[in-house]
């Protein structure tokens, strides 16, 4: 199979995404095998909704139209322009796939199978009715795919080389259990914004997308801030108020509640509007309904901890203010390019 029908594989795969993608499920009679897989979709949509309290149909969704996007010819193109692919020896690579997020290691799988390579996937249980259909479906368009494609639930066998993502406890249990083989390892890591005082209400909206989406649950989650010393955040959280919907999900609010209480009880400072905290801590990971906050006086000496820090750090959103930043609103949609830890997942797959 050739680099070219690799892609075009996968951009008939984005296309099947794409109608479900909306609040109205639109089937579009263009798209291949329909007949065969497109009930069934929704179908699995609707088992992983009860399967996983946090997989809401908005959330579900929100993961759909991002692959949506990504997987088009253009975008596929421009991601696989750097790398030479063609030439490569084909290995069987394990993925362990964590399950925060919809379709959390779909990245994985693509990069796995679009460079050659066939894929030996362990999916989360929270996460475990999505991928396995797609690939399906992959597999009906793209006949090829055949055989090169295995879900399991036991012990790992047989592969040549492992992407694992996982708890920092796990990573550990990883990096000993596969240090015989290539491997790519991926801990807990979270996502900071660094405000100056001079966002507007527009900044301060979108970076309520960077902090809500997915309840918060993504390693692109922005679950620490970084504010001027002295920083008032009246317009923060008036910009935070349109997500106050977000209370009504039973499982998110038994989580508000519940730290709510220990901060109280603890006698913690913190700031709250009814349906999400905020509390000034040194710690970059924060629980759910909550956000850390610390204050800075000398930008450059914050750039310096961040920089100290980055192995804890997946993302920092902020305007004109550090090299490689995300822009506000932008950290859940990133591009097929925008590498994971920073880890470029297709060179490493290329040298195996």
């Amino acid at each position: 199979m050739q680099l070219q029908e690799r892609i075009n594989a996968f951009v008939k795969l984005g296309e099947f995404i794409e109608q479900f993608s909306n609040e109205a499920i639109q089937k579009n009679d263009y798209v291949k095998h329909n007949d065969l897989f497109f009930d069934g979709f929704k179908h699995q949509l609707k088992l992983a909704e009860e399967h996983n309290g946090w997989f809401t149909p908005e959330n579900i969704r929100f993961a759909l139209k991002g692959w949506a996007t990504s997987l088009t010819q253009d975008n596929l193109n421009t991601w696989l322009k750097p790398y030479h692919i063609n030439a490569i020896k084909p290995k069987q690579v394990a993925i362990i796939m964590a399950g925060n997020i919809p379709l959390v290691g779909f990245h994985d799988f693509l990069s796995v199978l679009i460079t050659g390579h066939t894929v030996l996937v362990k999916q989360s249980s929270n996460d475990k009715h999505l991928l396995p259909y797609l690939a399906k479906y992959l597999e009906y368009v793209e006949p090829n795919f055949k055989g090169k494609i295995t879900f399991t639930e036991k012990k790992l066998d047989g592969f040549d080389a492992v992407i694992a993502t996982g708890s920092n406890n796990t990573a550990r249990y990883f990096e000993y259990y596969f240090k015989g083989k290539p491997s790519i390892i991926r801990n807990n890591r979270n996502s900071v914004a660094v405000l100056t005082g001079n966002e507007t209400p527009e900044d301060l909206k979108n970076l309520s997308e960077d902090i809500f989406r997915y309840y918060g649950l993504g390693c692109r989650n922005v679950s620490k801030l970084f504010v001027p010393k002295g920083y008032k955040f009246d317009a923060f959280f008036e910009a935070m108020y349109h997500w106050h919907p977000i209370i009504d999900k039973a499982k998110y609010a038994n989580n508000y509640d519940y730290n709510k209480a220990v901060y109280l009880m603890s006698e913690f400072d913190m700031l709250e509007n009814g349906f999400f905290m905020i509390k000034e801590d040194d710690s970059y990971a924060s629980p759910i309904a909550t956000l850390f906050y610390e204050y800075y006086e000398n930008p450059n000496q914050l750039k310096e901890k961040l920089e100290a820090d980055k192995g804890l750090i997946q993302c920092i959103v902020s305007n004109g203010f550090i090299e490689n930043e995300i822009a506000f609103g932008a950290t859940q949609k990133p591009k097929l390019w925008d590498y994971a830890d920073s880890v470029d997942s297709v060179e490493f797959l290329l040298a195996i």
